[in-house]
């Protein structure tokens, strides 16, 4: 593991310390800040020459900040003739623009990726996407880990008894059918409809039983709140005893830590791919670490195994 540096901005620190200690390796010396005209400054501290390295850098708030940061760091890493660069990028922003369903609107998921590839990253390691076609929009190899089977365990140890799995809308069912299998659960999709550019659903109804059963909501992440909450209110509309919500991402901007806190639901289980700190940190709210995912994955990369075979051993 001489040959392995793992390097991180600022956002989100913490993970990248906690994947170095999973890896047994020290977490790799850089400087990353802001001058005073606002122009962001990258500087690696040690020799990289020929190395593989890996940045842990998820793209969450400050967004643009977190992005830049990123690029900029590869372009360092390049120019101080690294061997490979891996962007991980535990929570990829801008992942809803992956496509034109309206008229004159740019596609900024594949903007994004281009940007990392122009930088000069040689691979991307990402958590969850949420939309599986935007590996298609990298032109060098991507992998996409998923947080499902730590999320599905921590509700199988729970042993919530006669237990629905929901997922949140038609596009997270196949993950959400897979946690349902996990815990030996039945699903129920709910049928939703975007409302123009707000960031707000409408949910319309629910395909299969809730009825007196304990509900436990699958998506991929929390933004402002207002979706789960919906689906919290519709799923208790129809009968479900108690509701349970588990989310790779914990964005929650906005609105959300009101909406939550006052939400019926009664634990929500996310991961670390972004910071959960502050305000964030709600009674109700249980955090998962991706630690040993993403430092699993890193190892099978580095050495050339099968970073697949990961996921085959969690059948």
């Amino acid at each position: 593991m001489d040959e392995l540096k793992v390097f991180t901005g600022n956002a989100n620190p913490n993970l990248a310390k906690a994947v170095t200690e999973y890896l047994h390796i020290p977490l790799g010396q850089c400087e990353v800040f802001k001058f005073s005209n606002d122009n962001t400054f990258v500087r690696i501290l040690e020799n990289v020459r020929e190395r593989d390295t890996f940045i842990i850098q998820p793209l969450c708030y400050p967004v643009n900040d977190s992005l830049v940061e990123l690029l900029i760091m590869i372009d360092a890493l390049k120019r101080a003739s690294a061997e490979r660069i891996t962007a991980v990028i535990p929570h990829y922003s801008y992942g809803r623009s992956d496509r034109k369903d309206q008229p004159r609107i740019p596609i900024t998921g594949r903007l994004v990726a281009d940007l990392l590839t122009v930088a000069g990253a040689n691979r991307v390691l990402t958590v969850d996407l949420h939309s599986a076609q935007i590996q298609g929009f990298f032109n060098i190899p991507v992998d996409e880990l998923t947080a499902m089977y730590i999320l599905s365990d921590y509700y199988k140890k729970r042993a919530i008894p006669d237990l629905v799995v929901v997922a949140a809308d038609f596009g997270i069912s196949r993950r959400a059918r897979d946690v349902a299998e996990r815990l030996y659960a039945p699903l129920a999709i709910i049928e939703q409809r975007r409302i123009g550019n707000v960031d707000k659903k409408e949910a319309l109804n629910v395909v299969g039983d809730v009825s007196g059963k304990p509900a436990l909501i699958v998506d991929d992440e929390i933004t402002t709140g207002g979706t789960l909450v919906n689906v919290v209110n519709t799923i208790l509309e129809h009968g479900a005893t108690e509701v349970y919500a588990c989310a790779t991402h914990p964005v929650f901007c906005g609105p959300a830590i009101e909406r939550l806190s006052t939400s019926p639901v009664k634990e929500i289980a996310v991961t670390d791919t972004v910071p959960v700190n502050g305000e964030k940190k709600l009674d109700k709210v249980t955090v998962l670490s991706i630690a040993s995912l993403l430092g699993e994955a890193i190892q099978r990369i580095h050495t050339g195994q099968s970073v697949g075979a990961l996921f085959e051993r969690e059948q």
